[in-house]
């Protein structure tokens, strides 16, 4: 009977090591305890976020006006007018 209920806890044992080791909690729980470590990828981490966000909106803004540009070249009356003021005004600011 105790040998039974040894090898059901050890077999329930070996599932949570298996789970942790997948999920890698153990080394989350690591690198909590090491503060000059997350404090480092910390900054690395928002450094480089911020470089993803300034490329991202400058190819985006490129993109939508030169959409702009070309609803410009097709002449359309009230919109074409709109869209040139816009497109003058992001020119004359740079």
């Amino acid at each position: 009977m105790d040998k039974k209920i040894y090898e059901e806890l050890n077999k329930k044992l070996d599932n949570l090591n298996y789970a942790l080791t997948k999920s890698k909690i153990l080394d989350l729980v690591e690198l909590l305890g090491n503060k000059k470590e997350l404090l480092f990828r910390n900054i690395w981490t928002g450094i480089v976020k911020g470089i993803g966000i300034g490329i991202g909106v400058t190819i985006i803004t490129a993109i939508i006006i030169i959409i702009l540009q070309k609803i410009v070249t097709w002449n359309i009356p009230v919109i074409g007018e709109y869209i040139a003021d816009i497109v003058d005004i992001v020119q004359n600011s740079r």
